[in-house]
């Protein structure tokens, strides 16, 4: 499978992350094992986490998902085959602050549940915007000096802060070499007004989350009596409005045309998209693993990728 460059970084990723954030809540331990080896199996690499998943579910407090993708590792003997991601920086963890302290005992925190020595992609979860941004990246460029980090990243961070790190970092301080936005078919406007000039200007690569719009890019959501479907069904019923009719519609119709599934169509839209590197999705089951897999294999002409873009014009 080809690999796609981080920013100007020497990683090399897969052109889809799995999102490890159904890790312990709608997929237990057993089930992710099954869906992490056929992920890495097909070719892929790339595996997002965060020290906060699953701290919304009841009776958990965050690290669920790092401490089974550790015990994968360790049961799987490829953590020289993946690129692991985590974050720090979310309400309620240990480096909530983004301030030296927190972050040393989050990354600590964060090895320890992964079991493993250093994290591939260790990014800032959500800038607080009060912390100096000079602080923040001074300590990751002393965990980068110590290898326990190879490369940074941002998500969640308004543009003003983003140009700021990025800034800092010319007088020597690490580099956001990511960015994890959130953007997908059916949200483009904030993405692409506010941060896509600035991945342009400074070259750092974009992995955008919930590329299927919480699932409702998938086509299995056409009107509020399907919202039962999934746990995360109440929070896609903002998405059912005119304008996603006309995006599934478009998801239909090209996906009839390439014999794939709306999921891959979508997924492919955001691959071809200029400066993404690779769209986070995740996979409760391996049938729904097959759409991730042929996303990779389609490359959509511009009749069909200008089919989606007028389809979700904001």
């Amino acid at each position: 499978m080809e690999k796609r460059t981080l920013g100007k970084s020497a990683l090399q990723l897969a052109p889809i992350a799995f999102g490890g954030n159904i890790f312990g809540w709608t997929a237990d331990a057993s089930t992710s094992f099954t869906l992490l080896d056929a992920f890495t199996d097909a070719g892929f690499n790339f595996i997002d986490t965060a020290d906060s998943y699953s701290s919304w579910v009841y009776g958990h407090k965050g690290g669920e998902s790092e401490t089974i993708i550790g015990q994968w590792l360790k049961k799987s003997g490829k953590r020289d085959q993946v690129i692991i991601a985590t974050k720090t920086g979310a309400k309620g963890t240990l480096g909530e602050s983004l301030q030296k302290d927190g972050i040393r005992k989050a990354i600590e925190a964060s090895l320890q549940r992964l079991q493993t020595d250093y994290i591939d992609l260790y990014q800032n979860h959500y800038d607080n915007g009060t912390t100096p941004v000079e602080e923040t990246l001074s300590v990751f460029g002393d965990l980068i000096k110590e290898g326990k980090v190879r490369v940074i990243g941002a998500s969640n961070i308004t543009p003003i802060r983003l140009k700021a790190s990025l800034d800092a970092a010319s007088q020597g301080l690490p580099r956001y070499e990511s960015l994890q936005p959130l953007y997908n078919l059916s949200d483009r406007k904030p993405y692409e007004t506010d941060f896509e000039p600035l991945a342009t200007e400074y070259g750092f690569g974009v992995i955008p989350y919930y590329s299927l719009a919480s699932g409702f890019l998938s086509g299995k959501y056409r009107s509020e009596a399907d919202l039962h479907k999934s746990p995360r069904g109440q929070g896609i019923k903002k998405y059912m409005d005119a304008r996603g009719m006309r995006i599934l519609n478009a998801l239909d119709e090209v996906a009839k045309r390439y014999h794939a599934t709306p999921s891959a169509i979508a997924l492919a839209w955001l691959m071809a998209r200029p400066n993404i590197t690779a769209p986070i999705a995740s996979a409760t089951s391996t049938e729904q693993l097959k759409s991730l897999i042929q996303a990779t294999q389609l490359d959509l002409d511009r009749d069909a990728i200008e089919q989606l873009n007028v389809a979700s014009t904001y």
